[in-house]
């Protein structure tokens, strides 16, 4: 197995002078699943595919290990990917399919046989073998190239959006499997996805893009506690959190009737007049109905989940209208049209600049 550094790695692609990966700095560890993530155009898909070899290096460096692949060949990387749209042969079987790799490499059919056999054990294809691809399902097919990828026993699995064609209830099971599977196979992973519920549930770590910068790269739990700016508190986390602009107050921040205690130090170091606080849709605090603590928020939508449900409301902050969210229990369901009044739950809120978008608490 093998490390990856991506060493200020940067692509530039002809025509443009804004690159659409600037100068990425990830170490990867041996044996991690790491998922990078991010909005269409963030440059999340061009620096696997800098890995892959697929794509020039235009400043930086590339390592596999202690390896410098910045400029080699794909075939010289002992990389294997994982496609979107499957990229499998329709006129070969899928044990065919899946050795297809070794045959080229020269490797007996005895072998190839074997190791087919094995990846096909690992992912429930074994009655499958003789079939050709068109008579399995979607989740089948990513199952044979996901086995196609196994058997060549590479240093790294390289995946790109691999789910992405596939239905809700079959995206999530797959992406279980297919996290279990690389933590039985220890083989170092990088795993690109525009789904952020989907990268938090299958990283070890999460790297976030944005316009070609990398915004922030942590624990899947790191990151939803204390994300590093706006973007990322805004992108992490579903429903987003809810990022409000409120203006500073004594001892903390004014949010509507109330005022919500927060650190000296993020107040401190706040430059601006107003700061944002976001608040996850969790972690305010419904007061009672003849309370006028914290916003007055009235109901829009109720989306209910069976053991919660989210409200989706308006209000009034700041002389401007918001559109918040907020967490209730599943027997505790408002009625649409009517007011809440929410409060943020001390110690449970992020303050971030207006101006700069950076984290200004701990």
């Amino acid at each position: 197995m093998a490390t990856v550094t991506f060493d200020k790695a940067t692509r530039v692609y002809p025509g443009s002078t804004k690159p659409a990966v600037d100068a990425l700095e990830i170490d990867i560890a041996d044996g991690e699943f790491l998922v990078l993530v991010g909005p269409s155009g963030c440059g999340k898909s061009t620096s696997l595919r800098m890995l892959a070899g697929l794509e020039d290096v235009n400043g930086g460096a590339i390592r596999i290990g202690d390896r410098d692949v910045t400029h080699l060949p794909p075939k010289d990387r002992d990389i294997a990917m994982v496609f979107q749209n499957y990229a499998l042969y329709p006129h070969m079987s899928v044990a065919d399919n899946m050795g297809f790799a070794l045959k080229i490499a020269g490797v007996n059919k005895a072998e190839i046989r074997k190791k087919v056999e094995e990846a096909a054990k690992i992912l429930d294809l074994t009655e499958y073998l003789d079939r050709k691809p068109k008579a399995l399902s979607g989740g089948q097919r990513q199952r044979v190239a996901m086995g196609r990828a196994i058997v060549r026993e590479p240093q790294v699995f390289l995946m790109d959006e691999p789910l992405s064609n596939l239905d809700a209830k079959l995206r999530v099971s797959t992406r279980t499997q297919i996290a279990s599977l690389q933590r039985r196979l220890g083989i170092t992973t990088v795993y690109v996805t525009h789904d952020q519920v989907e990268a938090l549930t299958m990283g070890d770590r999460v790297a976030v893009l944005k316009d070609g910068l990398l915004q922030q790269v942590d624990t899947p739990r790191n990151m939803y506690d204390k994300p590093a700016n706006l973007f990322v508190a805004g992108f992490i986390g579903s429903p987003a959190m809810n990022l409000i602009e409120v203006p500073v107050a004594d001892g903390g921040v004014k949010f509507g009737n109330s005022v919500v205690p927060v650190q000296r130090d993020a107040l401190a170091s706040a430059t601006d007049k107003t700061v944002t606080v976001g608040v996850r849709p969790e972690h305010f605090d419904v007061a009672g109905a003849d309370s006028d603590q914290g916003v007055a928020v009235t109901v829009n939508v109720v989306e209910e989940l069976g053991s919660d449900a989210f409200v989706y409301g308006t209000a009034h902050v700041g002389g401007e209208t918001k559109d918040i969210v907020v967490r209730v229990g599943g027997r505790e369901v408002p009625e649409k049209g009517s007011v809440l009044h929410v409060v943020p739950r001390a110690g449970e809120s992020h303050v971030f600049s207006t101006s700069t978008g950076a984290r200004l608490s701990d």
